[in-house]
C-alpha cells in the first residue's frame, strides 16, 4: 500500500494494486472538476428537484460512463485506443457532448420552441401547440438523457485516460481482463457522482420557497446550464479544431492532484459552466423570488 502513487502511476506487478489504484483514480476523477462530469450531473441533478432523483441520475450518468471506460480499456490493452489521444479527438468529443447539452437544454425549456427531442414516441398533438405558440411545461431532466450524455463524454481523454489507457489497462496479465481497470474507475468515479447528484437534487428541493417556484427555478438552471454550456462546449471544440495552440494554454499549480495540477480549457469550461452559469442562475433566481414573496 505504501508504493501507491496517484499523481505518479507507474505499472504494478501485482493486479490488485492495480485494480485498487484504478478504483482510487475513479475517486479523485470524481471529486476533482472535471469537464466530462461535473457539468452534466450538475445540470440534470439540479433539475430532477429531488434528492432521490438526483442520485438516481448520478448513478445512471456514471455506469453509462463506466460502460464506456470498459470498453475503452479492453481496446487499450490491444493497443487500439490510440485515436483517443490526438488532441483533435478531444476536440470533437467536446463538440458532440455539447450538441447533446445544448438539445437538453431545449428539452428542459420547453417553451415555445418548435424543435426539440421526443424520447418515446412522437407527440403530434404536444407539436402542434409549440407551432401555434402555445406555451408549455418544462420538461423535468430526463435520467435517459443522462445516460446518453454519460455514454458519450467518457470519450474525452485527458490525464486520467491517459494513465488508465497506457499504463493500467496495458499491464493486465490477459485480455480476459482488460476491461477490468476502466470498469473500476468507472465505479470509482460513481462511487463519488452518485452522492453529488444527490446533494444537487436536494438543494434544488430545499430552497425555502414554495414547490412550484422551486421547481421553475431548477428547470430554469438546469436548462441554462445545459444550453449554455453546451454552446460553450461546442465553441471550444470548434476553435481546439482550428486554432490547437490556442486551446492548448495551461497553468501549472503546486498541487500534485491531476485536474488541479494542470489547469487548461477543461478546468476553465467547468468552472464557468457550473459556477457562473448554473450556480449563479440558482443563487439569483432564489434571491429574486425571495425578494418578491416580501413584498
Amino acid at each position: 500500500m505504501t508504493g501507491i502513487d496517484l499523481f505518479n502511476v507507474s505499472k504494478q506487478s501485482s493486479v490488485y494494486v492495480t485494480c485498487l489504484l484504478s478504483y482510487l483514480l475513479g475517486i479523485v476523477h470524481g471529486i476533482t472538476p472535471d469537464e466530462h462530469t461535473w457539468p452534466i450531473t450538475f445540470s440534470y441533478s439540479i433539475g430532477s428537484y429531488s434528492a432521490k432523483k438526483g442520485f438516481i441520475i448520478g448513478l445512471v450518468f456514471s455506469l453509462a460512463f463506466t460502460l464506456q471506460r470498459a470498453i475503452a480499456s479492453q481496446l487499450a490493452y490491444f493497443s487500439l485506443i490510440k485515436f483517443l489521444s490526438a488532441p483533435s479527438a478531444d476536440y470533437i468529443v467536446y463538440m458532440i457532448v455539447g450538441i447533446a447539452m445544448a438539445l437538453g437544454g431545449i428539452y428542459v425549456f420547453r417553451f415555445n420552441d418548435i424543435f426539440h427531442i421526443h424520447f418515446d414516441r412522437i407527440d403530434r398533438i404536444h407539436h402542434k401547440e409549440v407551432c401555434e405558440g402555445i406555451e408549455c411545461s418544462p420538461h423535468k431532466t430526463s435520467v435517459r438523457m443522462a445516460l446518453f450524455h454519460g455514454f458519450i463524454a467518457g470519450w474525452g481523454f485527458g490525464a486520467f485516460a491517459l494513465i488508465l489507457y497506457t499504463v493500467l489497462s496495458p499491464s493486465m496479465p490477459n485480455a480476459y481482463m482488460g476491461w477490468i481497470p476502466g470498469f473500476l474507475f468507472g465505479l470509482g468515479t460513481t462511487t463519488v457522482q452518485i452522492f453529488a447528484g444527490a446533494s444537487f437534487g436536494w438543494l434544488s428541493k430545499n430552497l425555502k420557497l414554495p414547490a412550484e417556484i422551486t421547481r421553475r427555478i431548477s428547470n430554469l438552471t438546469a436548462g441554462r446550464t445545459l444550453f449554455y454550456g453546451g454552446l460553450l462546449f461546442f465553441i471550444a471544440g470548434i476553435i481546439g479544431l482550428i486554432f490547437p495552440k490556442i486551446m492548448s494554454f495551461n497553468i501549472i499549480t503546486t498541487i500534485h492532484v491531476h485536474n488541479l495540477h494542470n489547469l487548461g480549457i477543461g478546468f476553465f469550461l467547468v468552472i464557468f459552466v457550473v459556477l457562473f452559469i448554473g450556480l449563479f442562475t440558482l443563487i439569483r433566481e432564489t434571491i429574486r423570488y425571495h425578494n418578491i414573496l416580501r413584498k
